[in-house]
This record gives structure tokens, sequence and C-alpha cells, in this order.
């Protein structure tokens, strides 16, 4: 799906060669300052590296319509974007920006409680609170239905427990669906629980490894 060669980007990041499987989940661990965020949007052509091809199904993603890859790769940060209006708003506007068909009440309320948003359609999104709003930013790419999902530390602001049950839930969409994701997380333990394959990123040595999620 992905792959990468002799890609290098300022001090932060040098990948020889690597391949993202379709259809997978993949998890990216490491410290702080390795370059996970960087890596995620260098995958959403959101950055450029100074070296090296990223493709996407075969194709430079520098030279793909951006817009329309953002479609199909999905991304949402850690601190998600949210709109002014309610809840109902920003779940909607998913589906807008995918040019896809508005769903109904039923739907967008089912979304929510996959997520376990438990939050009417008609409360105002600023009032949420970190997590929530990370509940909701994952319930809206769930409505947008990509091929694949770059998610950055998406269950920070969650509990464990809360955090754990949301991206199992996510990823048994994804295996259902026969979709792909790519999930930076601090949780180590929650990434081998979850991902087919893990990238472990190495701050110091700028060195980026791949390893089945059962490996020791």
């Amino acid at each position: 799906m992905f792959k990468i060669e002799n890609l290098k980007v300022a001090n932060i990041i040098e990948i020889k060669e690597l391949q993202i499987e379709d259809q997978s989940v993949t998890c990216i661990v490491g410290q702080s300052g390795s370059g996970k965020s960087t890596f995620l949007r260098l995958l959403n052509n959101l950055d450029t590296p100074d070296e090296g091809i990223i493709y996407y199904r075969n194709d430079d993603i520098r030279k793909s319509d951006p817009v329309e890859l953002r479609r199909k790769v999905i991304m949402v940060p850690q601190a998600p974007v949210i709109f002014d209006g309610t809840v109902r708003d920003n779940l909607l506007i998913g589906l807008r920006f995918a040019e896809k068909p508005a769903v109904d009440d039923e739907r967008l309320n089912n979304a929510l409680k996959e997520m376990k948003l438990n939050k009417t359609l008609e409360a105002n999104a600023a009032d949420l609170s970190g997590g929530e709003k990370q509940r909701l930013a994952l319930a809206r790419v769930l409505l947008m239905d990509g091929d694949v999902f770059l998610l950055d530390e998406p269950s920070s602001a969650l509990d464990d427990s809360t955090a754990l049950l949301v991206i199992k839930t996510f990823v048994a969409y994804v295996k259902a669906n026969q979709k792909s994701m790519v999930m930076i997380t601090h949780d180590k333990q929650l990434g081998e629980l979850v991902a087919d394959k893990i990238i472990y990123m190495d701050r110091f040595s700028k060195t980026v490894a791949m390893k089945e999620h059962n490996d020791e």
C-alpha cells in the first residue's frame, strides 16, 4: 500500500526502505521527537521529505491530487479539528468533504455509540472535553469511510479502559471492512494488542524497524 524509499527529513527521519501493507493495522511507537507525527503527515502529503519517495498504491504521492488523496487516506491529528456548531454538524462536514451523501440521525447516533461518545447530536461541539473531541473526530472518519486511516495518538486524552474499548472497536471496523490503519501510540501494550505490525522509531539513531506485533 505504502512504499517508502530513501526517505530523509531534516535530522529526524532516515528510512532506506519500508513497506506498509494493505488491509492491515500498523502501529508506530517511539520516543518523543523520533519523528512519528512527521512520518504520519508525510503519508498524507501534508509534509514533504528532503529526499526520497513515498508511493501510495504504486503512485508517487507528490504527484497525486492532495484533496483526492485525503479523501482516501484520512488523517486524525492528536488535537482533532472541531468545527463551530453541533455534534451533528461536525459529523456531517466529514461526509461533505468526502463528497458522500448525508446519512440519517440513526446512523450518526450509531457512530457516536461505536466510539463510546454519550452526547446528543444537538450538543455544542465546542463544549466537549478533549477526550470527547477525539471520539467525535473518530466517529466522523468512520462515517467518511476512507480506505486508510492515519491516527495520531487518537486516545491520548482518554482513560485506559475507554481508550482500549474505542481503539478495539475502530480496529474491528477496519478489519471487517478490509481497510487499513496506521496509528501512533505511546502505549506499546496497546500497539501489541491491536497491531499486525509495529514500526519502532528511534530518536537518537534515527533508525526505523518494523516487526510483527508478537515479536519479542
